[in-house]
């Protein structure tokens, strides 16, 4: 049963570490921590994704700042509660790590599978360009009840079919994680540079309708 569970949430990111690790939280005596592995794009850009790690896996207290790794593991998603609301904050949970002296010019350096339910309406809409967008938020099921919330954009002719799935429906993508700068108004006068994080789709499958 869980590792059916599990399938239905694979994400691959090979890159380098480009933080220290921030202490998080603790489940049963294992502690948690926090750090940013920078994936680069096939153009000159790159994402930098948050990724959480057992100290069981790793040495927390060292500093692997400009090491190369590949992690295995899945996109998890949890509300933190900040000035009065609740923020969904995202990452990737690591599974397996691996060290190692540099990545393959030609590797596929960020890869995710998802495999989960609509839980929003499709937006659709149309860039100032004329390109075609759709946002879903994917629920995936996790062991023992819990559920991912994750949000991810659809491009083109995915983002045309998209746009007519419901709510409840069941469907399967692949594609990339992305992080992305906006800016967030704060108040009237102040505004704040916050990062998002989404999966850019490539590919999708509407598995069951409701």
């Amino acid at each position: 049963m869980t590792d059916k569970v599990i399938e239905n949430n694979q994400v691959t990111i090979m890159g380098t570490i480009v933080s220290g690790f921030a202490y998080s939280h603790e489940i049963f005596g294992e502690g948690f921590y926090v750090t940013s592995v920078k994936v680069d794009r096939l153009s000159e850009s790159a994402d930098i994704i948050p990724m959480m790690i057992s100290e069981r896996l790793v040495d927390v207290t060292a500093d692997y700042t400009g090491e190369n790794i590949i992690v295995n593991g899945q996109f998890r998603s949890y509300n933190r509660h900040e000035e009065r609301k609740n923020r969904l904050v995202l990452s990737v949970f690591a599974r397996e790590i691996e060290f190692v002296d540099e990545i393959a010019e030609n590797a596929r350096t960020n890869q995710i599978f998802l495999d989960g339910f609509i839980c929003k309406e499709p937006i659709y809409r149309k860039t100032p360009l004329g390109r075609e967008i759709a946002d879903l938020l994917l629920a995936v099921n996790r062991p023992y009840g819990k559920s991912d919330y994750i949000p991810c954009i659809c491009w083109g002719r995915n983002a045309r079919y998209a746009s007519g799935f419901g709510v409840g429906d069941r469907c399967a993508l692949w594609g990339r994680i992305q992080s992305r700068e906006y800016m967030k108004r704060l108040d009237e006068e102040e505004m704040e540079k916050r990062i998002a994080y989404e999966v850019s789709v490539s590919k999708l499958e509407l598995m069951e309708t409701v």
